[in-house]
């Protein structure tokens, strides 16, 4: 659990989320491979690539069942994100100049140590190369105090270019932090302001814990874990972890790009498969969207499904809709059940109220992409796109449980029947 929690508390924006994947893969034997070389692999191999703030990894099982085996997840989370020329000077004050990233709860952003993390963009000579940084300090969005604001605790309407604005000092302290932050030969950059707090647990017994990017990095680390876990099987397993799922995958690191289709096409004419048998094997093959769901609120029960409430600790959790926000279908439930129970590994499912506008997670995107089975799965959370979010850590353990099952289980189709070894 502790290395879930530093996982946790260092991942602070999507870059740093993929370095971190990226070394517990190293640490586990994979391969790093790059979209400009050509490939080359194995049966039995172990491999990762990585574009700017994504990673895909997979490896590859006996191909007399040649099909693929996914899960994805995200590993962006909402925020506030630096503009250009990002000081404001007013009133002896100096502000950093943000916009929103994402759905935040924007008022659970005040009064938060924020660091000021992500990608800067540097020269050296001819060469344009990337570096992850951190502010050593935080930054923090003052609230307005209650006496100067009589109604804010009867609402209160987030105003992001007039309200969220981190104070970094006074004005005189607003001259050279970007500069040392980011160095003098940076060219350009892509800074968020996240919260640093550190995750904790609580509760009674420990077993629940409070942490910032709980939404999707929990899914993001026990899809890693399970991948690097996982007993031999047949065809090739993948972890696919993507970015821009808050602002709605259509970027070339998102699932509504073109990264997942081009690594699963990459794979198959490495391993000398043409176009027919590649298409053959999507139809085979089976994906797993890992992403949260919205526990039934302590508070505010009335905001859940009648009967299909959502606890914290209950399991993993399945997800459908109507509409069509998730990809499950009672056949790929059935599917994955069986996994699940073969396994033993607890679930619950989730359904929005039906006078409810439901989100959407990145399964729909990736499978407009690659046409294959699928399940829209995840763990029970509150306060989701909070600055803090909560999740049960037994829940974790089961999804990296159910996960690890997923991988080392094979799938048979024909005729839409599918059958599970």
């Amino acid at each position: 659990m502790e290395k879930l929690l530093t996982f946790l508390e260092n991942s602070l924006t999507a870059y740093h989320a993929c370095e971190n994947a990226k070394a517990i893969l190293d640490a586990n034997g994979f391969y790093a491979l790059k979209e400009t070389e050509d490939w080359e692999f194995c049966e039995g191999g172990k491999y990762y690539v990585v574009r700017g703030s994504a990673l895909i990894a997979f490896t590859v099982g006996e191909l007399d069942n040649f099909a693929y085996k996914l899960t994805a997840s995200h590993v962006d989370s909402p925020a506030l994100k630096l503009k250009e020329n990002p000081v404001i000077r007013k009133n002896g004050y100096a502000v950093l100049n943000v916009e929103t990233y994402g759905g935040g709860i924007w008022y659970s952003f005040f009064d938060k140590p924020l660091s000021i993390a992500g990608r800067v963009v540097k020269s050296d000579g001819g060469r344009v190369y990337t570096q992850t940084v951190r502010s050593p300090y935080p930054v923090t969005v003052p609230s307005l105090a209650a006496h100067q604001n009589r109604g804010v605790n009867d609402g209160f309407a987030v105003n992001a270019q007039v309200d969220l604005l981190p104070l970094i000092g006074t004005e005189s302290d607003a001259d050279g932090w970007l500069q040392s932050l980011i160095g003098d030969n940076a060219l350009s950059y892509d800074l968020y302001l996240v919260n640093e707090q550190s995750p904790y647990r609580f509760g009674a017994d420990g077993k629940l814990i409070a942490s910032p990017r709980i939404d999707n990095l929990v899914s993001a680390y026990a899809s890693i874990q399970a991948l690097c876990s996982k007993a031999e099987s047949d065809g090739i397993c993948v972890a696919a972890l993507f970015n821009s799922e808050e602002i709605g995958s259509a970027t070339a690191t998102g699932a509504d790009g073109d990264f997942l289709e081009t690594v699963l096409r990459r794979i198959a004419y490495a391993l000398r498969f043409d176009d027919n048998e590649y298409y053959k094997a999507l139809r085979s093959s089976f994906l797993l969207s890992v992403d949260n769901a919205h526990a039934v609120h302590p508070n505010h029960p009335e905001k859940s499904d009648p009967t299909n409430k959502t606890n914290l600790g209950s399991g993993i959790v399945i997800k459908s809709h109507a509409g069509g926000a998730y990809v499950s279908d009672s056949l790929t439930i059935a599917t994955l059940k069986t996994v699940f129970d073969n396994a033993g590994v607890p679930y619950q499912y989730f359904f929005n109220r039906s006078d409810m506008k439901s989100g959407s997670t990145l399964g729909v995107s990736a499978l407009a992409k690659v046409g294959m089975y699928g399940v829209d799965i995840g763990i029970a959370q509150l306060a989701m796109h909070s600055a803090c979010e909560c999740c049960a850590l037994k829940d974790y353990e089961a999804l990296t449980e159910g996960l690890t099952a997923f991988y080392s289980s094979d799938f048979t189709v024909e005729n839409g029947t599918i059958t599970i070894e």
